[in-house]
């Protein structure tokens, strides 16, 4: 188990997985969390992959991706997810999969509520996301 108190902010990497044609452009998603962690890494990988998790050709197909994206030297030592699939990135990778809030009783919302009902939820989200979402979805 790793010590995460331990662990220096300027290691932590983010990525944000983009494909044409979203709700909220994943460079627009990109910038706000670079903006708003400035200590973190935070890195946009743009794909037209499908998902599926049984198909071993298409998890080769994530992980050189995610490799090809990587900015450390060394890999990542845990994953961090609210997501079931979690498991399997951090497998492939050899490192720690970390679920977080999986039951969302921590914080009672998904990306998918936001996007089904964004007037809904204004006040969970950071003001320039918030700001966006009331110019561009309300």
């Amino acid at each position: 188990m790793i010590d995460w108190a331990a662990q220096r902010v300027d290691q932590l990497v983010v990525f944000v997985n983009t494909r044409a044609g979203e709700l909220v452009p994943g460079s627009l998603r990109w910038r706000w969390l670079a903006e708003l962690h400035p200590d973190v890494t935070v890195v946009e990988v743009r794909h037209e992959l499908d998902t599926n998790f049984d198909d071993e050709g298409l998890w080769a197909r994530w992980m050189a991706l995610f490799r090809s994206h990587w900015p450390l030297e060394a890999g990542p030592h845990a994953i961090f997810s609210s997501d079931p699939y979690v498991r399997g990135i951090a497998a492939r990778f050899a490192a720690e999969a970390v679920v977080v809030d999986a039951d969302r009783s921590a914080v009672p919302i998904s990306s998918t509520m936001i996007r089904e009902a964004p007037a809904d939820h204004l006040d969970r989200l950071a003001p320039p996301v918030r700001a966006w979402v009331v110019a561009n979805l309300l």
